[in-house]
């Protein structure tokens, strides 16, 4: 079940928030939010949802052992990163690494046909913090199961992150109230995420899997832009719109978790970039990986090392394809510049702000297109005609101009405002409060009459 769905918005959601009202107490509440929780996963996953709840009952039992077992709590870590990280190779890699060995050697070993668990990066990445946190001592292991598996299995953050940790909403599992202004925010939040989900993201989308799946012969200058751009455009207000929808699902029952995306498009740098642009995953590597590595307290060759190695498992986190890889790396490339020329470093004005800009927006557009490609040549392709493509065959130019419909163009230039930090700016003025619950009134209709109208609605997580 995604959140962008007429089964969610006018079945689930309505009956698990009214329960959620009714029900007497906060373990009555938990113990219904659980069992939404893995009828919501299980919806669309019948036979992982067994294995998620196997994932999140191992984490619980090495989290106990690790707060009772002092003196072999590093052995038995060990043992949990291990598990972990074995669950994501089986089910997310096992193909990708068979296929690689056997391209590399010319041998026949049989690729498994896994199919990806929905949503298995994410719940596995906060199993993982919650052992480590306690081996850490930042907060006790829980002897509540239930509790770490309603923390794992907590419907907003499933499938689609963000990556919360076990500390941050540890006191609400076990005491939260619902006060009106939080439900209320919660609800226009809700429906400022699904409409960047279902009116910007999937106009976007139309347009981006239209023409990334064009021959190559059809691709010019103008064609890739439109792509790329499209594209850019569609995994932003796809990524922040679920988390948007997450951070207000949380409000409405009084969950609180952390912002993710801070207009991440509006960057002087690709080092600024990561801080504004999925900040839990980017908080997670931080502290479970760049800080474990040593961080920047090693030496400038040793940070920089350090750096390119998030990176890299960055890329290796979101798929199991050479283009993330590739897309990790070329990120990490671009930090390593930062961090070694001397320009990247000195202040400048107006006119060096702009050429920063600029030059971040280039980086992370390029590094896009390859996210997107299905494979390294096409990535490569794409690049070449985004910067050479000065051919105008009639298939190109027709290909380029079907795009360009009035919905399309109005959009994309909604879509440009809205990932700019006009909205700060906005709330300033007197009645921005209550014109906002008008627009955002307006815009769940138009939502709803998109979703009901069997309008385009891809669901791109299925990849991760």
């Amino acid at each position: 079940m995604v959140f962008s769905s007429l089964v969610f918005l006018c079945i689930f959601l309505p009956v698990v928030f009214f329960l959620h009202l009714a029900l007497p107490g906060i373990r009555a509440k938990n113990i219904m939010l659980l069992i939404a929780s893995l009828l919501f996963y299980g919806y669309g996953e019948p036979v992982y949802v067994l294995l998620m709840i196997f994932s999140a009952f191992a984490n619980y039992l090495f989290a106990l052992a690790v707060g009772r077992m002092e003196q072999k709590k590093k052995i038995i870590l060990a043992f949990a990163v291990i598990l972990n990280l074995g669950l994501l190779v089986v089910y997310k890699y096992a193909g990708f690494l068979v296929s690689s060995i056997n391209g590399m050697f010319g041998i026949g070993i049989p690729v498994p046909d896994i199919r990806l668990p929905i949503g298995i990066s994410f719940f596995t990445f906060q199993a993982m913090s919650y052992v480590i946190d306690v081996y850490r001592k930042v907060n006790p292991c829980q002897k509540n199961f239930g509790k770490v598996l309603l923390y794992i299995s907590f419907f907003p953050q499933l499938i689609a992150g963000p990556i919360v940790k076990y500390h941050d909403i540890e006191r609400e599992i076990g005491e939260r109230k619902q006060t009106l202004p939080e439900v209320a925010e919660g609800i226009r939040q809700f429906i400022a995420g699904l409409s960047k989900k279902v009116l910007i993201a999937n106009t976007m989308a139309v347009a981006a899997d239209t023409l990334f799946a064009s021959p190559e012969g059809s691709i010019n200058i103008a064609v890739a832009w439109i792509g790329a751009v499209s594209y850019m455009l569609q995994i932003y207000f796809d990524f922040s719109g679920y988390s948007d929808m997450a951070l207000g699902l949380g409000k409405m029952f009084g969950f609180h978790f952390k912002e993710n995306f801070n207009y991440p498009y509006s960057s002087g740098s690709i080092r600024e970039f990561w801080r504004r642009w999925h900040i839990s995953l980017s908080s997670w590597f931080l502290e479970y990986l760049y800080i474990p590595l040593g961080g920047n307290r090693k030496g400038k060759v040793r940070t920089t090392i350090n750096k390119f190695i998030v990176f890299l498992c960055t890329g290796i986190w979101h798929g199991a394809n050479v283009t993330f890889l590739f897309w990790g790396i070329f990120h990490g490339f671009f930090l390593m510049l930062e961090e070694w020329v001397p320009f990247f470093r000195k202040a400048g004005g107006k006119v060096k702000q702009t050429v920063m800009h600029i030059y971040t927006l280039l980086v992370v557009l390029v590094g896009f297109v390859f996210f997107r490609a299905d494979t390294m040549a096409q990535g490569l392709y794409w690049v070449k005609e985004l910067f050479t493509g000065f051919h105008f065959e009639r298939a190109a130019q027709s290909l380029a101009l079907t795009q360009l419909t009035p919905l399309y163009l109005t959009v994309l230039a909604a879509g440009i405002l809205a990932s700019t930090p006009i909205r700060e700016k906005v709330k300033r003025f007197k009645g921005y409060e209550t014109f906002s619950y008008l627009v955002s009134m307006i815009f769940l209709v138009l939502c709803v009459l998109n979703l009901a109208g069997g309008t385009y609605n891809p669901f791109i997580y299925f990849r991760f």
